[in-house]
């Protein structure tokens, strides 16, 4: 399933990568979400020439409508997921079918992606690729789940039962993507990923991810704290969170606006420690875990150098990521 919306200048690159899989028997729906420019003669000449290749024509509503109004159109039960600036590997369809039919116990399974852009990717892009690549197994997918999304939207096929069953596509005010992780990884459904790249994701300029008010980083701390409050280890009682800094302040900020208990703030700068944070205590670790011991602990510290030395902190306390904490920033 592709939406596309005025994309002209990389679509027959995408259409190209999907004709040339070594998986010949496939159906390509093309969602035109009300284009301007020249995609409807681009897709036009394609459905011509190749029956495989489907096009849904619409008024320009947005992303999320087109997607759902593609779920609905859709009656196959695997889907995958791509956009007009991206490319899939020969492969690609073929392998993810064939792990989702020999595995029916996983919803979703993602694949590996490089980055395609006229210029070397940033530090941030090439740093966010290369820790979603290190996500491979449904354990390590649940467990970072609230750290950032941790599958990309164009590298996934799903079981259109399992997204249909949840209500498809959510306009929520954060990234609908990472909204349905969140949702499937509630509902106890499964993920995995190939340790192969079989996508290349463009970044050009105007691509969604750089522009849209939903990926805005508060909107992900918005979207992150929902999902955290409806929790069973949120829910019993109030949390501890580990950070004085930006990304702790988004959390807890976002976490009380749910209707969640934060009990303190635990820091280990001393410049830090004996102040307040929306009206909660910042102390050390010693003095946190002793007023509060057994209290769920969410980490909300923004480098992602950090986390490993966070962890051993807490492992060592005789704490378990899963199950007494979890990283969230």
């Amino acid at each position: 399933m592709i939406p596309v919306w005025n994309g002209a200048d990389t679509l027959d690159a995408c259409l190209n990568s999907l004709a040339c899989q070594t998986l010949a028997d496939f159906e390509a729906l093309v969602v035109d979400d009300g284009s301007t420019d020249a995609t409807p003669e681009i897709l036009a000449d394609r459905s011509s020439r190749d029956s495989r290749f489907r096009v849904l024509t619409r008024p320009h509503l947005g992303l999320v409508p087109a997607l759902n109004a593609g779920l609905q159109a859709l009656e196959t039960p695997l889907i995958a997921r791509l956009d007009a600036d991206d490319i899939a590997l020969p492969e690609r369809l073929g392998k993810q079918r064939d792990w989702l039919n020999n595995h029916p116990d996983d919803a979703l399974f993602a694949c590996r992606y490089e980055i395609r852009s006229d210029e070397p990717p940033g530090p941030g892009s090439a740093a966010y690729r290369d820790w979603q690549n290190s996500l491979i197994t449904n354990e390590d997918i649940r467990r970072n789940i609230y750290v950032e999304s941790p599958l990309a939207h164009p590298t996934v096929m799903y079981r259109r039962d399992a997204v249909l069953k949840l209500g498809g596509y959510r306009d929520t005010g954060w990234v609908e993507d990472y909204d349905l992780w969140l949702r499937m990884a509630q509902a106890g459904d499964r993920f995995a990923k190939l340790p192969e790249v079989l996508v290349e994701i463009g970044q050009y300029p105007g691509r969604v991810t750089w522009t849209d008010p939903r990926c805005r980083v508060e909107a992900f701390f918005r979207c992150k704290a929902h999902f955290l409050a409806r929790e069973p280890f949120v829910r019993r009682g109030p949390v501890l969170i580990i950070g004085a800094g930006i990304a702790a302040a988004r959390l807890s900020r976002a976490l009380l606006a749910e209707g969640a208990e934060v009990a303190a703030f635990l820091e280990v700068d001393p410049r830090k420690i004996g102040g307040e944070k929306r009206g909660r205590p910042v102390v050390s670790w010693d003095e946190g875990f002793r007023r509060w011991p057994g209290h769920f602990v969410l980490a909300a510290v923004g480098s992602r150098e950090a986390r490993a030395g966070i962890g051993d902190a807490l492992n060592a306390r005789g704490l378990r990521e899963g199950e007494d904490y979890l990283f969230t920033a």
